[in-house]
């Protein structure tokens, strides 16, 4: 019997053993824990407005706005479409005018009783400062009410730890092609 408890004792050593190696590294393996936020050289956080139009393309030989699922069936809302984007963000409403980023993500039609849109998109900036910085946009889009929130739930770049919200306001809306330009009015705290 001794002998067991001995051999059992032993195997549990070695055990031990290679499962808490004595390396000093006992800090590999931790999922999470506490951190200054001195080494992350985070500055004084700002509050900021940015003011772009979006432009939504579905027509013509260059669509930026493209169908990937289409609506159920029996729908008068469009249910269950879904649109895939590359949206120019524009300083003024006409498509011509400065290109200050790109909306890239997708919307879906997301409601049964009204035309409600799920939008989830990255504003990703070329311009400026805000040169490869983005901030990501998730939320419900009412389309057809004059303002819409929709929220800031985080950025990269100049934008990390980014939130706050965007206000969205209908500019323009082709009926025929259903072009739209969109006024996006963002407020985002952000270092």
């Amino acid at each position: 019997m001794a002998k067991i408890i001995l051999q059992i004792f032993t195997i549990s050593i070695f055990l031990s053993l290679v499962a808490f190696p004595a390396t000093g590294e006992e800090d590999t393996y931790i999922f999470g824990k506490s951190i200054n936020k001195k080494p992350t050289r985070l500055k004084k956080e700002k509050f900021s407005h940015f003011r772009f139009y979006w432009h939504d393309i579905l027509s013509g030989s260059k669509p930026t706005s493209m169908m990937i699922i289409p609506p159920s069936k029996n729908t008068t809302t469009g249910f269950g479409q879904m649109n895939m984007i590359d949206n120019a963000l524009t300083l003024g409403p006409e498509l011509s005018s400065k290109i200050v980023g790109r909306a890239q993500g997708f919307y879906g039609a997301a409601s049964l009783n009204d035309v409600g849109l799920m939008m989830v998109m990255n504003f990703a900036f070329i311009e400026g400062k805000y040169n490869g910085s983005t901030f990501t946009i998730l939320g419900r889009n009412p389309v057809f009410e004059k303002v819409r929130e929709m929220a800031v739930i985080g950025g990269s770049g100049l934008f990390r730890f980014a939130r706050g919200y965007v206000e969205a306001s209908t500019h323009s809306w082709d009926f025929k092609t259903g072009d739209a330009t969109v006024q996006y009015d963002a407020y985002v705290l952000h270092y």
